[in-house]
């Protein structure tokens, strides 16, 4: 019974510069949203609620991938990933900068 809840695999330790790069790109995009929503507004003035909730999990993504927690089920491991938090969180920078 013990040999069934005691695993002998070592889990995969993420790599600590995508860690710090992840939590330093969600930080600024965190901040802004919750203290100056505004600056997320579009060209005619409103909120793009598609792009926010994108926006959104990419600032979980990096939040939860920069403090090296790697969830066990595919899915959210693979949602929650640097491959896709990093490009929705430049969306979130052009959203910010450019729109």
């Amino acid at each position: 019974m013990t040999d069934v809840a005691m695993t002998t695999e070592q889990p995969k330790k993420p790599n600590k510069f995508v860690m710090a790069v992840s939590f330093l790109l969600a930080l600024p995009l965190a901040a802004v949203l919750l203290i100056h929503p505004s600056a997320m507004l579009d060209a005619n003035g409103e909120y793009s609620h598609r792009a926010m909730m994108f926006i959104m999990i990419g600032i979980s993504g990096g939040f939860i991938y920069g403090v090296g927690f790697i969830p066990r089920f595919w899915l959210w491991k693979w949602l929650f990933s640097p491959f896709i938090a990093w490009p929705l969180m430049l969306w979130g920078y052009y959203t910010w900068f450019l729109a």
